[in-house]
């Protein structure tokens, strides 16, 4: 007879899946939100979150009209490692991440990541050091062009 007083964490949910990470990419085509949340979809996880980040017609005061970015050749290696990392430390049930390269308009989608777990604090929790790690570690620059005529290179998203 089983355990009806069993902690909570005994339970597989409650652990990271054995195969989380479903989907990493670096692209140069448009990305999609919907690709991204069936990517991270898990019968066991409770909470699902996920960030978009687009184009901003603005930076620092200025008006941005344009931007491209473009990626080291490691940079989906980095990915990986970033991914690895936090489902190493959050109980992950799915993660997903794409980012776009190439140029992009004002309102384009140049990051979607996604992150499941059992719990919502645990998912936006992961999704957050998900994003940050990306935009921090990841060799991926942006290249933004501003209404003045003036142009800057970015690290990182």
């Amino acid at each position: 007879m089983a355990d009806k007083h069993a902690h909570a964490s005994d339970h597989p949910g409650e652990r990271a899946s054995d195969d989380p990470i479903r989907l990493l990419a670096i692209r140069d085509t448009p990305l999609s939100v919907d690709e991204v949340f069936r990517a991270v979809g898990d019968d066991a996880a409770g909470g699902t979150t996920l960030f978009v980040g687009t184009v901003r017609n603005h930076d620092g005061g200025a008006d941005v009209d344009a931007l491209g970015y473009s990626c080291h050749p490691s940079a989906e290696a980095e990915l990986r490692r970033v991914a690895e990392k936090v489902v190493a430390n959050h109980p992950v049930r799915a993660l997903a991440a794409v980012h776009r390269v190439g140029d992009l308009h004002v309102g384009d989608i140049a990051v979607v990541v996604a992150v499941s777990c059992p719990h919502r604090g645990d998912a936006f929790e992961a999704c957050r050091k998900l994003i940050d790690d990306l935009k921090h570690e990841v060799p991926i620059w942006k290249h933004q062009k501003f209404s003045d005529g003036t142009e800057e290179w970015v690290g990182a998203c």
